[in-house]
């Protein structure tokens, strides 16, 4: 989250900032100053002039619905909006106040436990959260404390706990190992291999390390991390060492589309040595921000002392969350969005995605100038680098260019060991349509006649560089 500063008020003319049409009923009756940009105003405004202030500077953000950089969805019906409005005044902490609100949260983990395969979804337990991020801090934290159980007589003095993962892992998980003092243990990319491998995990691991973190959808190029592999190398680590570490899953995309598209794919609670599983729902299960969902495989996994327990109907009711207060709104929205698409509808969407993915990257690969790592054959995403033989323009002047189009594509530099590779990523999703990704081609092409008159890269872009971790 960015540090916000105030700044020095800029006084002349500020009054000129408001149309004088912005007036109740006279245009010009009390409009001869603009309220202050960085203190509280003396006094209050009309609600529609209020509003109208607000309205004009938004719309210098652009259109999210051109954002090819975030994973986060952009677009959802009517209806839901409608009724996300109608619980956007509920606490969903209050689950004794507002029962109805606290059922479909119920549901959606019901709901989940049965798509990822649970041994008993009726058993499994889980919570909404604000996000990914939330639901990974989650995790984590229950995967140190069941450690630390096991390893009372070491820890915490002798012994430090660490986690394994891949370097591409979102940057919650460093947040998590520094917040919780975690040694992060991060296996690096290798050439053409940009995310964690079996075989490198396991030779991380030993007697301190609290679990494997698994990426079903890396964030650097839509690729899905080896679960199945992971946890039969895990599985043989047991066997010759009588080491058993756990592999959580983190599913913020790939796990609400994996189910649905790749069903023959062996990554979930099916696995016995997967013990929690997160997903957003803001991201591929197609619910604005911000809402994400963390489960585990049995009570098991999760510690009896991590657990608070609320009054619900009269009975009881565990939660486990880092944040209280929010908005019922998004947990509403998703299980309307479960209601509205059931199985069925998921697999039409994501399809429709994933489709529309491959035919952008085969167009791109088509021009000529460009290289794919990835097809979106996998996560609806792909990222592509410029051709060896490319000199006069770079992936960070081809960023910069959409914008100038409105589209946000993300340059990025790759991180150990493969530092020298730099990409673009292109993160299709629902409302991404094939008329929108043909303008989208257009646009490229339209951008290119000029980069390649150029007498080289432009240096200076690679400063804004950006891996686009939402």
């Amino acid at each position: 989250m960015a540090l916000h500063k105030g700044h020095a008020e800029p006084e002349p003319d500020r009054h000129l900032a408001l149309n004088p049409f912005y007036g109740l009923a006279n245009p010009v009756g009390g409009m001869t100053e603009a309220p202050p940009l960085h203190r509280l105003p003396d006094g209050p405004l009309p609600p529609m002039s209020a509003y109208q202030v607000v309205h004009d500077e938004l719309m210098l953000d652009g259109n999210s619905r051109l954002n090819l950089a975030t994973f986060v969805t952009t677009w959802m019906e009517p209806q839901a909006g409608v009724l996300m409005a109608e619980c956007r005044d509920k606490n969903m902490i209050d689950k004794d106040e507002y029962p109805r609100t606290a059922e479909l949260e119920r549901r959606c983990v019901a709901m989940l436990a049965d798509l990822w395969n649970a041994p008993d979804p009726s058993a499994a337990v889980g919570c909404s959260t604000t996000g990914s991020s939330e639901a990974c801090m989650l995790a984590g934290m229950a995967l140190k404390r069941r450690w630390a159980k096991k390893n009372a007589d070491r820890y915490p003095g002798s012994a430090r706990p660490n986690l394994v993962m891949g370097i591409n892992v979102q940057v919650c998980w460093e947040k998590f190992c520094n917040f919780w003092e975690v040694e992060a243990r991060l296996v690096p990319m290798e050439g053409d291999r940009f995310h964690m491998d079996a075989e490198s995990a396991a030779a991380l691991c030993d007697e301190n390390t609290i679990g494997v973190v698994a990426v079903l959808g890396s964030t650097f190029d839509g690729s899905y991390e080896p679960v199945a592999e992971i946890c039969s190398a895990l599985d043989a680590l047991q066997e010759r060492t009588g080491l058993d570490i756990p592999v959580h899953v983190d599913g913020a995309s790939g796990a609400m589309v994996a189910p649905f598209v790749d069903e023959d794919l062996v990554w979930d609670f099916r696995l016995p040595r997967v013990s929690s599983i997160n997903t957003s729902g803001h991201k591929y299960g197609l619910v604005y921000p911000g809402v994400g969902w963390a489960l585990w495989r049995s009570p098991d996994e999760l510690p009896e002392e991590l657990v608070f327990r609320v009054n619900y109907l009269g009975g009881d009711m565990p939660t486990f969350a880092l944040n209280f207060s929010r908005p019922g709104a998004q947990v509403v929205a998703q299980y309307y969005t479960f209601l509205r698409l059931g199985r069925e509808g998921y697999r039409a969407v994501q399809q429709t995605t994933r489709d529309i993915a491959r035919t952008v990257s085969e167009r791109i690969e088509a021009i000529g100038e460009f290289r794919l790592l990835t097809r979106g054959d996998q996560l609806p995403v792909f990222a592509f680098t410029t051709a060896p033989d490319v000199s006069r323009f770079d992936v960070f002047d081809v960023s910069r260019r959409l914008r100038e189009r409105g589209w946000l594509v993300p340059a990025y530099t790759f991180p150990a060991n493969r530092e020298d590779l730099s990409v673009l990523r292109v993160v299709c999703r629902n409302g991404f349509s094939a008329d929108l990704a043909g303008l989208f081609i257009d646009d490229l092409n339209r951008v290119l006649p000029d980069l390649r008159r150029q007498s080289g890269p432009s240096a200076d872009d690679k400063a804004a560089a950006t891996s686009f971790h939402h």
